[in-house]
């Protein structure tokens, strides 16, 4: 069995201004991380991670334990560190919500 995907409100929110070509590329992304959720690029540590798809990065938190990749963040080039920052910021919440969410599904 594969892991299991989920998204933050903040990463559904920022996908809605996308265009639908930009959508269907992240749908095909998790399609991969089901499979391998350690595809894209490390942040500082091995289950944080990202995938560039021309300017734009998303991100998302792979949580071994739980079988599930949480998609937590979009960013510009430009915004990149600013996102990645507030990741770290909020990972304690990020655990908790991903608990949450796993439990009730």
């Amino acid at each position: 069995m594969g892991f299991a995907i989920f998204h933050s409100q903040t990463f559904d929110k920022a996908l809605a201004d996308f265009p639908h070509d930009f959508k269907l590329w992240v749908d095909k992304i998790e399609y991969q991380l089901i499979v391998n959720p350690y595809v894209g690029d490390p942040v500082r540590v091995p289950w944080f991670r990202e995938k560039k798809k021309d300017k734009y990065r998303i991100y998302y938190l792979i949580y071994d334990e739980l079988k599930a990749v949480y998609l937590v963040g979009i960013s510009a080039k430009k915004d990149q560190q600013r996102v990645i920052n507030t990741i770290w910021l909020l990972l304690d919440y990020f655990k908790d919500e991903i608990r949450n969410l796993v439990k009730s599904r």
